[in-house]
């Protein structure tokens, strides 16, 4: 509760009243639509709410009303007159049951600290919960760790393979990601052959410390992925400005989130890894990944000593060609090679039984291996027709951290999500132009309702809105806040992330945002009002409460729930990359159609430092690709869009929907 304005509300937001009568138009802030607070007045003569506008200058670069170009720094203060009206204004104390007070706004604070006895009685009762009366022997001291989230259930396996997970993005890669073109293998005049010098994607881990004066202030970036989505680890997508992190300096968007803490969160879901990254604290530790760009290096045999470890030799034997062995294969942070990730239930190399998580694969068909990809490995399994010969080195002891549980296995890893092989059964891309299957994302349905309220045309509606088709993500309107002081509080049936369909009939789909403020407010002086919204629900009970999650923050829907959104709501943008014969384009992929799992969306891993994706700066981690030069992504295997994506010479074309990623 608020002790400023006796409210609950974000610790960001703007303080609530309960105005005793209606407010000039002139007073109002055309970005919350309510009285305003620390008003700031704009070079073009506009005023809007020191809060609401810090907030909108952080997405857009002009004024809400005459859409004039503007920044934060422009603006001043409005005039001692301005500000003296507004706090005169009379409110209610909030307290009704116990006060029916009136007074002027700017004496609310000073009423609820020295008068209000219901605010007094509310004090009592918290103070009691505090400190409750022990009738019996006191306990012993407890000891309490404050600082330190506890480790939500992440499998064993300790820090030393934190970066595990991390499987399309990982250290000592000797070719680029697949979507990457691959300089070390190229057509010559001769036929294709391996040049002495090969490729090599540098990345290190780093431990980064950040420290806030505030504990509680948010550190300014936005991040996406998690166990729940095929990114599989927490990855940095933007790193806003003026903020902690900026000013840090250290950490930029592409860079993995391993440990926050002390604590691995490789292996968390979405809403767990901003759970911890929203814990407050001045000091805050991170263990992160960071892509360096690609350097070149002079091939070399592999010396790594034997020692304890078993040399093994399988056979699997393919029923035709097509045939996938059911094999995951990854890239290790600290050794160079091919590592077996994960045996897909059911596939071949399970049911055969000699193979094992975390075999190193040193040839297959006699083909060495030792410093190959997943991707030079899939290819020699596509290619074979029966006879597949693995040689392994296994360390006894030695096992991955588990795989993501309760069956919906993540698909980490860059190389074809079947050990190479192709998926039998393509599926029939849908009719409608680039759309996909809506409830894709595991834990999150939509529900589209209908909303019809009778109220006094001087009513308001009480409600405050984000986004809009001139947002950088081009998003649908949604509200941020429902007020008690509206009709819709009082309904109870409109909540906070509902996306806004229409009022009254009037489509809000395609508006910006300034457009909906307007439709939203011409429509509320009417006696009913019907609103149709869609609302994001969460299937997950074990996940924290958005309102936990969000406190203390400016509130945004979190990456995850946009995920949900059904395909009429996308709003796609088209990206053109060009790139010289010899560049890579410079990102990886994760996702796309699995037999266990049916259709998954493709979505972009990361983005390496120096390449062509890279300079472009508007491809981001966490966006999803929907076409490549036109042609639809659904229904399309990792092992059928990589090779599409390596054809393009100099030019690619992609279609991508983004995003933007949980504000921590």
């Amino acid at each position: 509760l608020c002790c400023e304005c006796g409210q609950f509300h974000l610790l960001l937001d703007n303080h609530l009243y309960n105005f005793q009568d209606e407010v000039d138009d002139e007073l109002i802030c055309h970005i919350c639509l309510q009285p305003l607070l620390q008003p700031m007045d704009t070079p073009c003569g506009h005023t809007y709410c020191f809060k609401c506008l810090e907030n909108f200058m952080q997405e857009y670069n002009f004024c809400p009303m005459d859409r004039k170009k503007l920044s934060f720094q422009q603006c001043h203060k409005s005039s001692l007159l301005v500000r003296n009206l507004l706090d005169k204004l009379i409110v209610f104390c909030p307290f009704k049951a116990e006060c029916q007070q009136t007074m002027q706004r700017c004496e609310l604070e000073a009423h609820l600290q020295n008068r209000c006895p219901g605010f007094k009685k509310y004090k009592s009762e918290l103070q009691r919960k505090k400190n409750p009366i022990s009738k019996g022997k006191e306990d012993p001291p407890t000891k309490v760790e404050t600082n330190k989230p506890k480790d939500p259930e992440v499998p064993g396996g300790g820090s030393s393979l934190v970066a595990e997970s991390s499987a399309a993005a990982v250290v000592s890669l000797v070719t680029a990601e697949p979507g990457l073109v691959n300089p070390a293998f190229e057509e010559t005049e001769e036929g294709k052959e391996f040049d002495t010098e090969i490729t090599s994607l540098v990345a290190e881990t780093t431990t980064i410390e950040i420290h806030r004066e505030d504990p509680e202030e948010e550190l300014g970036m936005r991040i996406v992925g998690g166990k729940d989505t095929p990114l599989g680890n927490i990855v940095v997508q933007e790193v806003l400005r003026d903020s902690v992190i900026a000013a840090d300096r250290r950490i930029a968007p592409g860079d993995h989130i391993l440990e926050v803490n002390g604590v691995n969160i490789s292996s968390v879901t979405h809403c767990q890894a901003v759970s911890f990254l929203r814990h407050p604290g001045p000091v805050l530790h991170l263990m992160v990944l960071q892509e360096k760009g690609f350097s070149n290096k002079t091939a070399h045999q592999d010396s790594t000593s034997a020692t304890n470890r078993e040399v093994i030799h399988v056979t699997l034997i393919k029923r035709d060609r097509s045939e996938p062995l059911g094999i995951k294969l990854i890239r290790k942070t600290d050794e160079a090679g091919i590592f077996i990730l994960d045996l897909l239930e059911g596939g071949l190399a399970a049911k055969n039984g000699k193979l094992s998580r975390n075999d190193r694969v040193l040839s297959i068909n006699g083909q060495d291996l030792r410093q190959g990809t997943p991707e030079a490995a899939a290819q020699i399994i596509q290619s074979t027709e029966s006879r597949v010969n693995f040689v392994v080195l296994r360390q006894p002891g030695v096992q991955l951290s588990d795989p993501v549980e309760d069956g919906s296995t993540s698909n980490n890893s860059s190389s074809s999500s079947n050990g190479g092989s192709p998926v039998h059964h393509r599926r029939r891309l849908d009719q409608n132009h680039y759309r996909r299957k809506s409830t894709y994302q595991k834990g999150y349905v939509n529900h589209e309702k209908t909303v019809a309220i009778k109220k006094e045309p001087k009513e308001s509606l009480g409600i405050t809105i984000g986004g809009g088709r001139d947002n950088k993500n081009k998003l649908p309107i949604y509200v941020t806040s429902v007020q008690p002081i509206g009709c819709l509080f009082r309904d109870g049936r409109i909540k906070r992330g509902d996306v806004l369909l229409s009022i009254n009939g009037i489509d809000l789909t395609q508006l910006n945002y300034y457009e909906a403020v307007s439709a939203l407010k011409s429509n509320a002086a009417s006696h009913s009002v019907i609103l149709k919204a869609l609302e994001i629900l969460s299937l997950n009970s074990t996940e924290p409460s958005p309102d936990i999650k969000e406190q203390g923050f400016s509130w945004s829907p979190l990456w995850i729930t946009w995920l949900g959104l059904p395909s009429y709501l996308h709003c796609c943008q088209v990206i053109v990359l060009t790139k010289g014969n010899l560049e890579s384009w410079g990102f990886s992929i994760v996702g796309g159609f699995e037999e266990s799992k049916g259709n998954q969306p493709f979505f972009i891993k990361t983005i390496v430092p120096g390449t062509p994706a890279f300079r472009d700066k508007k491809l981001k981690c966490g966006d999803e690709i929907v076409a490549v030069n036109g042609v639809p992504a659904i229904g399309m295997s990792n092992s059928e869009l990589i090779p599409m994506l390596k054809e393009q010479r100099n030019k690619v074309t992609l279609t991508v929907v983004s995003w933007p990623g949980s504000l921590v």
